[in-house]
């Protein structure tokens, strides 16, 4: 893990550049590929280990990589010694994800405050094809 002294931009350009990818990421087969001040992007392949009863991919797929990527364009613009946690996000599925096809989440702060952040996400693939939005609200909280 990192040190808890880093503002979280540097936090999150540290796990780029190191190629550490937090677990939830490992479990669910997406990583942080992108990132800039307030914005960021994840690339996830689902496979067959994330579908449900139907065979496609499972809509807790689609809220895992938005909730990280809305999460982390909020991090991304905090300083050391605070933290961002989700309060509730709400994701918009209009396109299946076909198994095995490359996508990107990216997330995008809309509103910092001093208490709560809010952001916005999507997930699309080369073709920039939609496949899901998602927006989120979080409270923001000083570190322990």
């Amino acid at each position: 893990m990192y040190p808890k002294d880093l503002p979280g931009f540097e936090l999150l350009q540290k796990m780029i550049d190191e190629g550490n990818n937090p677990a939830m990421g490992e479990t669910l087969s997406f990583k942080l590929v992108y990132l800039e001040l307030g914005k960021v992007i994840f690339s996830g392949v689902p496979n067959h280990n994330y579908v449900n009863p139907m065979g496609t991919v499972h809509g807790g797929w689609y809220g895992s990589i938005l909730d990280s990527a809305m999460a982390c364009s909020v991090i991304s613009r905090l300083p050391a010694n605070q933290i961002f946690t989700t309060l509730e996000y709400k994701v918009n599925m209009t396109h299946q994800i076909p198994l095995n096809q490359e996508v990107w989440a990216e997330g995008t702060s809309v509103h910092i405050g001093r208490r709560t952040a809010v952001a916005e996400g999507k997930i699309y693939d080369k073709s920039r094809k939609i496949y899901a939005t998602a927006s989120t609200t979080g409270l923001i909280v000083s570190k322990q």
